[in-house]
């Protein structure tokens, strides 16, 4: 049995599969409460599914890019729990998880998430030969800048695509392929079924060493130029 635990952004979602199978999932408008929110729902979860803790098998967590405080506290339960049930954790890129509800569309799907300061973190993904691959990988940029680099129709997807959807269908026209917002919303189900993938190559992290991809250090961590 797989738990699935995403808490990048202020929308949390957790899920248990069982051979590919979902038992139940949950997801909620956490705002940045994930650290008093985030064991009562999984209690809750583990409720309804009538699941004893101690029958998860494996964990798959959201690892970034996405809010400090968020990432913090999913990858710290993912690997509290791996820990104590001796279980393998698989940590899953934010943005692909984003992207990967979108593999039959057979584009490139280019996912967004909000990183301050005017930039964005993107990353494309595109399901080619029956094969999920990652066309581009993570990194920072500009809306400007990402959009001036498609040339090809590309499906854009994320939580802050709505906040930049008109600018990305003016800049692109035809070019661009925007989902209906109720879609938006990442979901643990997904996350799972990447996780189950990686467990099934046995591309695992390490539970000492598994770290938030924040793609950029916290404002706090840096130096001030004096």
């Amino acid at each position: 049995m797989l738990l699935a635990i995403d808490t990048a952004t202020e929308m949390a979602s957790l899920a248990l599969v069982q051979d590919g199978k979902l038992l139940v999932e949950t997801t909620w408008h956490c705002g940045q409460n994930h650290t008093v929110q985030l064991l009562p729902q999984l209690t809750v979860m583990l409720e309804k599914a009538g699941v004893n803790i101690r029958e998860i098998g494996s964990i798959a967590v959201a690892k970034g890019p996405g809010s400090f405080n968020g990432l913090r506290v999913g990858i710290s339960m993912a690997k509290g729990l791996a820990f104590s049930l001796n279980v393998p954790v698989i940590g899953i890129s934010t943005l692909e998880i984003a992207a990967y509800q979108y593999a039959w569309s057979g584009l490139p799907i280019c996912a967004i998430h909000n990183a301050g300061r005017s930039e964005i973190a993107a990353a494309t993904y595109r399901m080619q030969r029956k094969r999920w691959e990652q066309v581009q990988a993570e990194h920072i940029t500009t809306l400007t800048v990402l959009l001036s680099g498609i040339t090809i129709k590309t499906l854009f997807c994320g939580e802050y695509l709505p906040m930049i959807a008109e600018e990305v269908k003016a800049k692109l026209k035809a070019k661009a392929v925007i989902p209906a917002a109720a879609a938006l919303p990442r979901r643990a189900f997904f996350l799972a079924e990447l996780g189950s993938q990686h467990l099934a190559t046995g591309v695992i992290d390490n539970v000492a060493t598994l770290q938030p991809l924040y793609l950029r250090r916290p404002p706090i961590t840096e130096r001030k130029h004096h």
